[in-house]
C-alpha cells in the first residue's frame, strides 16, 4: 500500500519582515537593495589581486623573496572575509513594533501627553534615559512605531532602526551598525595595507623591469601593471583616509552619524557619555567588546494563524492512512472520557427505559 506524504509549507520570519532589505540563502544572508557599488568593490578588489598575482608576483618572488605573494594573499583574503561578513550580516536592526504595542506605547504617549487643542502642535516624542550621570533622548520613530534606543537611528535607505547606527556604506551594500562595524573598521584596515603593499610592489616591478629594457619599453610590455598602479593611487588616498578617520571615531568610542550631528560637538559642548577617557578601554570596547545577537530571529518560523492556513504535516498524513488504536482510559476522568466510535453491529443492545410512576397509576 502506497503512502501519500503532504510536505508542509513553512513560512520563514525574513520573508515577512519589512523594511528594504535583501535576503539569500534562507535567511542568513541579509543585504540592502541596492548592491550594484558593491559589485564594483568586489570587481575592483579581485580584478587588481588578480592582475598582481598572475604577473608581477611570479617576477617578484624570483627576483627578490618568495615571502611577496603569500603576505599579499593572506591581505587579501582577509580583506574579502571582512568584506563578506559587512556585507551580509545584521547590521543590529531593531524589529518594528507589532500592532499591540504600538497601540500601548501611542496609549502611553496620550496619557503622558495629555489632550492637545486643536490647532496646535503636539509636544515631541521624547524620552529621558541617563547614562553616566547625563541625560540622553530617546527619540521616537513614526516608521517603526518605537522608542529608539541610545544611539540608534533610522536608516532612510534601507527603512530599518539600527542599533549603534554608524552609516550606510553603498561600497559594502549594507548598513554599519553594531554588530557589524568591527568588521567594517577590520576591512578598511586590511584594504588600506592591501592598496599600500600592491601599489608598492608595483612601482618596485617597474623599476626592475627598467633597468633591463628601459622604462618606456616596460610600459609597453605591462599595460597590466599601469592599470593596477592606477587604480590603487586613486584608490589609495580614499581608502587610507577613511581608516584614518574611524580609527579617530574609534579612539573616541563615537559613531559617524554622532560626528556629522555634532552630538558631543556641539554648542552645549555635552560631554560624550559612551567614551572612557582611555583610548586603549575605547578601542577594546569597540573592536574587542561582546557580540550582541541578531533580534530579528531571521531563521525563526512564523505561526500558523500568521503564516496562513495549516497544511496537515507529514507525520499526519502517513498515521491517518493506518488504522488507530483505541487510547487507553483507565486515568481520564467522566469529562475528559472519549467518544465511543464503534459502528452500530458492535454496539450492544439498548436497555427498555423505565416507566415513570405517573404511567404506573394510569395503567391501575
Amino acid at each position: 500500500m502506497s503512502v501519500m506524504v503532504v510536505r508542509k509549507k513553512v513560512t520563514w520570519k525574513w520573508e515577512k519582515l519589512l523594511g528594504r532589505n535583501t535576503f539569500c540563502c534562507d535567511g542568513r544572508v541579509m543585504m540592502a537593495r541596492q548592491k550594484g557599488i558593491f559589485c564594483l568593490t568586489l570587481f575592483l578588489i579581485l580584478g587588481t589581486c588578480t592582475l598582481f598575482f598572475a604577473f608581477e608576483c611570479r617576477y617578484l618572488a624570483v627576483q627578490l623573496s618568495p615571502a611577496i605573494p603569500v603576505f599579499a594573499a593572506m591581505l587579501f583574503l582577509f580583506s574579502m572575509a571582512t568584506l563578506l561578513r559587512t556585507s551580509f550580516s545584521d547590521p543590529g536592526v531593531i524589529p518594528r513594533a507589532l500592532p499591540d504595542e504600538a497601540a500601548f506605547i501611542e496609549m502611553e504617549i496620550e496619557a503622558t501627553n495629555g489632550a492637545v487643542p486643536q490647532g496646535q502642535r503636539p509636544p515631541p516624542r521624547i524620552k529621558n534615559f541617563q547614562i553616566n550621570n547625563q541625560i540622553v533622548k530617546l527619540k521616537y520613530c513614526y516608521t517603526c512605531k518605537i522608542f529608539r534606543p541610545p544611539r540608534a537611528s533610522h536608516c532612510s535607505i534601507c527603512d530599518n532602526c539600527v542599533e549603534r547606527f554608524d552609516h550606510h556604506c553603498p561600497w559594502v551594500g549594507n548598513c554599519v551598525g553594531k554588530r557589524n562595524y568591527r568588521y567594517f573598521y577590520l576591512f578598511i584596515l586590511s584594504l588600506s595595507l592591501l592598496t599600500i603593499y600592491v601599489f608598492a610592489f608595483n612601482i618596485v616591478y617597474v623599476a626592475l623591469k627598467s633597468l633591463k629594457i628601459g622604462f618606456l619599453e616596460t610600459l609597453k610590455e605591462t599595460p597590466g601593471t599601469v592599470l593596477e598602479v592606477l587604480i590603487c593611487f586613486f584608490t589609495l588616498w580614499s581608502v587610507v583616509g577613511l581608516t584614518g578617520f574611524h580609527t579617530f571615531l574609534v579612539a573616541l568610542n563615537q559613531t559617524t552619524n554622532e560626528d556629522i550631528k555634532g552630538s558631543w560637538t556641539g554648542k552645549n559642548r555635552v560631554q560624550n557619555p559612551y567614551s572612557h577617557g582611555n583610548i586603549v578601554k575605547n578601542c577594546c570596547e569597540v573592536l574587542c567588546g561582546p557580540l550582541p545577537p541578531s533580534v530579528l530571529d531571521r531563521r525563526g518560523i512564523l505561526p500558523l494563524e500568521e503564516s496562513g492556513s495549516r497544511p496537515p504535516s507529514t507525520q499526519e498524513a502517513s498515521t491517518s492512512l493506518l488504522p488507530q488504536s483505541p487510547a487507553p482510559t483507565d486515568h481520564l476522568s467522566s469529562d475528559e472520557m472519549p467518544e465511543d466510535t464503534s459502528t452500530p453491529e458492535e454496539m450492544p443492545p439498548p436497555e427498555p427505559p423505565e416507566p415513570s410512576q405517573e404511567a404506573t397509576e394510569a395503567e391501575k
